[in-house]
């Protein structure tokens, strides 16, 4: 593992692996009666998010709580940061009290990098999303998911995604999750296909390594996985398409879709959904709907990420058994 998590392409395909199998090893802390281990006692992390999150910012903070951290949440609202305070003067106090790591959510892209890379802190830093850029924690958990549902959790111990058909739909154009989760499951082996309408395509996307579609209807019954994105309205400044029922009507996802996918096939979403709009609730609340499984799995991925920036050298699921003894 490097030093920092900052985008999900700088991860090779045994990175990510073993941040996968790690995690497989995590998850079981979780069916335990106390749900701790003692990895990082000692150590500080700060959780400095500058955009609101609900599901990221307390999956860290369980990861890191399960891994006997010491947490500290930042929340620019209410801090100095509101009364102008630059980032290199939040990272320098930061730094000023002793902090081992730190998690940060950030509107501006290449925030994280920029924190990671201009020697103002020396704690390791993992990026929990920063503007239309990167999401890498998020692809995993999606990846851990994929492969617990498609191959199984102890089947897929080693194992990557090699030749599952992953199609992901909606909002591209200002999605992290989508650039994150077409990097990662490049490395892995899966083969990607973006659905969108035209205008919410990114320019410059013939060099991302996916296939584009602007027709849902014929990737359905070809998709392993299908992965629903959010239309992020906060961050459009135009109309990109003509009316929400038109939105849904060609890249809504409802029963009668969902009906043309294989048996096997999941529905995936990076949450928080927009029911009636990308994802209708019959589709939502089905058992092929992972939305509840990717919140539990963040927490293991999060926990995985963690134990191996700041752990040490001993494998995880030795840690692991040692506790249960």
């Amino acid at each position: 593992m490097q030093r920092h998590l900052i985008s999900a392409a700088d991860l090779t395909r045994d990175d990510a692996v073993l941040i996968l199998d790690t995690a497989e090893e995590m998850a079981r802390v979780a069916d335990r009666p106390i749900k701790k281990l003692p990895t990082l006692r000692g150590r500080t992390i700060v959780n400095l998010f500058f955009e609101d999150s609900t599901r990221t910012r307390i999956s860290f903070e369980a990861a890191e709580k399960r891994l006997s951290a010491d947490v500290i949440n930042f929340s620019a609202k209410g801090s100095s940061v509101s009364k102008g305070e630059s980032l290199k003067d939040t990272a320098q106090t930061l730094e000023a009290m002793g902090v081992d790591a730190v998690v940060i959510r950030h509107g501006a892209s290449g925030a994280p990098y920029r924190l990671a890379n201009s020697g103002w802190i020396d704690a390791a830093v993992v990026n929990a999303g920063d503007g239309t850029h990167q999401h890498p924690t998020q692809a995993l958990l999606d990846a851990f998911t994929m492969r617990r549902r498609l191959i199984g959790p102890d089947a897929g111990i080693g194992q990557d995604l090699e030749g599952k058909r992953i199609t992901i739909v909606g909002d591209v154009l200002h999605s992290r999750v989508a650039r994150s989760n077409v990097d990662l499951l490049h490395t892995l082996g899966a083969e990607v296909t973006l659905v969108a309408p035209p205008t919410l395509v990114p320019v410059g996307i013939g060099s991302w390594p996916c296939e584009v579609s602007y027709d849902l209807d014929s990737t359905l019954p070809k998709s392993d996985a299908v992965m629903m994105l959010r239309v992020q309205r906060e961050r459009m400044n135009a109309a990109f398409f003509p009316t929400e029922r038109e939105y849904s009507r060609r890249y809504g996802l409802d029963g009668d879709r969902m009906a043309r996918m294989p048996e096997h096939a999941v529905v995936m979403h990076p949450g928080p959904m927009v029911r009636g709009m990308e994802i209708t609730a019959e589709v939502a609340d089905s058992d092929r709907c992972t939305v509840v499984e990717q919140v539990a799995n963040g927490v293991s991925i999060r926990m995985a990420v963690l134990y191996l920036l700041l752990g040490g050298n001993e494998p995880a699921v030795t840690q692991t058994r040692t506790e249960e003894k």
